[in-house]
């Protein structure tokens, strides 16, 4: 297996850093985000006027009191949906491009939120809400791995005056994957009612978050972002490369057929090329199967004053190096240049 000198200088800083995050130099070799062929009527690119968003509130939040509070918000074009788990973002709106986005395009998706908990229930306790895309359920199936699935998306940071005055993430990329493992299984009612450990499909989460430092909370000289990398094998983040610069960003992640997670960023929004790339992990130690969607966190302290920082998306897309199966693909900008 090759691997580029690049990814050496990588493990060799990990290693004398004392670093968990260090590759498995026998997985696969990365693969760029974007290369292949992209998967038709999966990607959105906002440009349509009457783009709309329906929330059917109150949101959802399972993952706080149980309470799913159907029927769940859809985008009228059925490429978005409210995550079940924790809800969509407060506001959910197709906006004008900010300078500096993609050529000729016109519209972008912004998202942001106040209530990142129960509806109108704050609790001074960061939250986060989901946006997510309806890839699996367009498809009618998930995509394997051994399809070396990949997701790009640019985001757009605003200035740093206008980020919400709170240290910690505040926007999240990430995948939603299966892989087989060890799951809690609950059998009988009531008192008779117990939990087993077997084999089972298990889902998780891996992917970027913008963390924000703010210079009055950690007393540093300046304000500070970087992208947190979610995770390595012992399902713990950690810091990946600093954000000199708001505006446009593009991000990726690609999965390889040994099920292996890799990241990659850069500012501007040229497509994504090796020398972006930041690093590549097996988050809880989990190889993936499959590839089930991709999502959006907006986080903010839902202290029920402040609004999170407000941040805009534009044409994210989802690309297979080798597919399976009869899926409508094109091929991407990235294998055209």
């Amino acid at each position: 297996m090759h691997i580029s000198i690049k990814q050496v200088i990588a493990v060799v800083a990990m290693a004398a850093a004392g670093s968990s995050q260090t590759p498995d130099l026998r997985a696969q070799r990365p693969v760029v985000p974007g290369t292949g062929s992209e998967i038709v009527g999966v990607a959105d690119d906002f440009e349509d006027p009457e783009w709309n968003y329906i929330p059917r509130n109150p949101k959802s939040t399972e993952d706080i009191d149980e309470n799913q509070r159907g029927p769940m918000g859809r985008t009228t074009n059925g490429r978005w949906y409210e995550g079940i788990k924790r809800g969509h973002p407060d506001i959910v709106k197709r906006v004008t491009t900010p300078p500096g986005g993609l050529e000729n395009s016109t519209g972008s998706m912004l998202l942001q939120s106040k209530f990142t908990g129960i509806p109108n229930k704050p609790s001074g306790k960061m939250g986060q809400d989901d946006f997510v895309a309806n890839v699996q359920y367009r498809l009618r199936r998930k995509l394997n791995v051994s399809e070396v699935p990949s997701v790009t998306t640019r985001v757009f940071l605003p200035p740093v005056s206008e980020w919400e005055n709170r240290t910690g993430p505040h926007f999240g990329f990430r995948l939603a994957l299966e892989t087989t493992a060890m799951v809690d299984k609950e059998s009988g009612i009531g008192f008779f009612k117990r939990t087993t450990r077997e084999m089972g499909n298990e889902i998780y989460w891996p992917g970027m978050f913008i963390e924000f430092e703010n210079k009055n909370q950690t007393q540093k000289e300046n304000d500070y972002a970087t992208i947190r990398i979610r995770g390595n094998r012992r399902g713990k983040d950690f810091t990946g490369p600093q954000i000199t610069s708001t505006g446009w960003w593009t991000l990726g992640m690609s999965v390889t057929p040994d099920g292996m997670v890799h990241y990659y960023a850069s500012p501007g929004v040229d497509e994504l090329t090796e020398d972006d790339y930041i690093t590549s992990q097996f988050p809880y130690d989990y190889r993936a199967e499959r590839f089930r969607t991709f999502f959006y966190n907006i986080c903010s302290a839902n202290d029920g004053k402040r609004w999170s920082t407000a941040f805009v998306v534009d044409d994210p897309k989802v690309f297979v190096l080798r597919p399976s199966s009869k899926l409508a693909t094109k091929p991407s900008e990235s294998n055209q240049r």
